[in-house]
Parts: structure tokens; C-alpha cells; sequence
């Protein structure tokens, strides 16, 4: 266990976590042929590859692991935090992009006003390959920005 000041533990994932959320709105304005308005409306929302949450928990559990050690207490805690995330971004916030897209649906059938009703979003989670590439980023990022702070 490294004898570092413990504020890394926080600081390198939430580091992370903005550096992972930078390169998903880079992905994101170049997939849609950089349009700068629609990647500013669109792309620094839920969704899309890399998923941002995923590489933070993924950061914190690294951070904790690498500073407290795994068999800590802190550690038992973010993984149980991170396997929540994670859950939620691959399951419960899919569920909820569809039930977006079924109520768009509806509102488009019974023609009623999309200034009184709003169109919902319907792509709020992720696909499996966008959090395991956030996963990836989190653990690589932050094992390599905690052995060059040693």
C-alpha cells in the first residue's frame, strides 16, 4: 500500500471521470460530423459510448483498491457502488429510453401538442460495449495516473 496523501483516492477519480467525460463528447461531435449545437444539446447527456459513469466507479474502485488496499472496507463499499452504476446503466435507464420511446409514440398517435407534452429521450443507457470500454478507460487511466503520482 503506497504511502500517498489520501485526498488521491478522491481526486483521481473524479479526474478520471471528467477525462472519460471529455473523450465521450469528442466521440459523440465526431460521430455526428461535428455539428457543435447538436453535440452540445445531445452529447454530454446519459448514453453513448464511452459511458462516463461507469469509468468513474470503475476509478474509484481502482483508487480505493490501490491506496486502501481490497481487503478494506472501503473497498467492499465502492464495489458494491460500482456494481449498482453499473446495473443502472445497463438495465434501468434502458427500460426507461423505451418507455420514452413508447410515450413519443403515443403522443405522435393522438396527435397532442409537443409544446404541451415534450418529446422524451429515448436513449438513456448504455450498450454493454459502451460501459466495458468505460471500465477499461477507468482502471487503465487511473492505475497509470496513480503510478506516475508515486
Amino acid at each position: 500500500m503506497p504511502n500517498m496523501p489520501s485526498y488521491y483516492v478522491a481526486l483521481l477519480p473524479i479526474t478520471v471521470g471528467f477525462t472519460v467525460w471529455v473523450i465521450k463528447f469528442i466521440v459523440f461531435y465526431v460521430k455526428h460530423k461535428f455539428n457543435w449545437k447538436y453535440a452540445v444539446e445531445h452529447g454530454t447527456t446519459y448514453g453513448h459510448m464511452p459511458s462516463a459513469h461507469t469509468g468513474f466507479v470503475t476509478s474509484l474502485v481502482t483508487s480505493v483498491g490501490y491506496y486502501a488496499g481490497i481487503n478494506s472496507g472501503a473497498f467492499a463499499v465502492a464495489l458494491a457502488l460500482a456494481i449498482i452504476v453499473v446495473d443502472d446503466a445497463l438495465r434501468l435507464r434502458i427500460y426507461m429510453g423505451d418507455q420514452g420511446r413508447r410515450l413519443n409514440f403515443i403522443i405522435e398517435q393522438l396527435k397532442i401538442s409537443k409544446k404541451d407534452f415534450p418529446r422524451l429521450k429515448e436513449r438513456v443507457g448504455h450498450r454493454k460495449s459502451e460501459v466495458i470500454v468505460g471500465a477499461i478507460l477507468g482502471f487503465l487511466l487511473t492505475y497509470l495516473l496513480a503510478s506516475v503520482l508515486k
